[in-house]
């Protein structure tokens, strides 16, 4: 024999039937939307080890290429990396060991266009930095000396700019401009820790340059203590 739902009972049951006409269709979104989002985070996580995954096998493959010192293997793998994966750090990575090895193999171009890709295309800003540091190093070395100062143009990374003033007062001193690169060395001197090893080098383009280190170093004054009263 079936047994009727007292008035309490009747009355929760009436109150959650209209809670569920008033906001069911909402929740029912709002759960899709959450799991959307799950599934959606979960793929794009995929997403990226699968891509890492792949970029590293690629590099270890320009890595190969380049031990192999096959200048066109060289330059084809660097070119399924751009096109692939130019995002990823592998990439930076590999553009700076491209450019390393097509340098050492006279092949100033390539070394050029490798670097001027990562200085353009590189995520990462330090990447960008050392691409445009050493760029500007074979520029200078060609004596292309207003093209190798255009590549220190911009903002880098703090811990770059002394080695940027530096690479700028070796250009001015290339080009004769003794009061420029006096400037700049003073500046790279300036960034760089007292224990700096690469300071000692800044200290030895300075005296070149005619500056002595010690008087660019601060005065330390000392105040004397106030007698004491006896």
């Amino acid at each position: 024999m079936a047994t009727h739902l007292d008035l309490e009972e009747q009355e929760q049951l009436d109150q959650l039937k209209h809670f569920w006409n008033t906001y069911g269709t909402l929740i029912t979104w709002v759960v899709l939307l959450v799991a959307g989002a799950f599934v959606a985070w979960n793929g794009w996580q995929y997403y990226q080890r699968s891509q890492a995954a792949q970029a590293a096998a690629l590099y270890d493959e320009v890595e190969r290429s380049t031990q192999s010192g096959d200048v066109e293997r060289i330059q084809r793998v660097m070119g399924d990396m751009k096109e692939r994966f130019a995002r990823t750090t592998y990439a930076q990575q590999a553009g700076l060991l491209v450019a390393k090895t097509l340098y050492e193999k006279g092949n100033a171009d390539g070394s050029r266009a490798a670097l001027t890709w990562v200085a353009q295309s590189a995520v990462d800003p330090g990447y960008q930095a050392v691409a445009k540091l050493r760029l500007s190093a074979e520029l200078l070395e060609s004596k292309s000396y207003d093209d190798a100062l255009k590549q220190l143009d911009g903002s880098v990374p703090k811990e770059f700019e002394p080695l940027v003033a530096d690479r700028k007062g070796d250009i001015y001193l290339a080009q004769g401009k003794r009061a420029e690169a006096q400037a700049e060395y003073r500046k790279a001197w300036t960034g760089l820790g007292a224990t700096s090893d690469y300071r000692r080098l800044i200290e030895i383009k300075l005296n070149a340059v005619g500056v002595d280190p010690k008087s660019l170093a601060p005065v330390v004054t000392v105040t004397p203590a106030a007698p004491k009263t006896p």
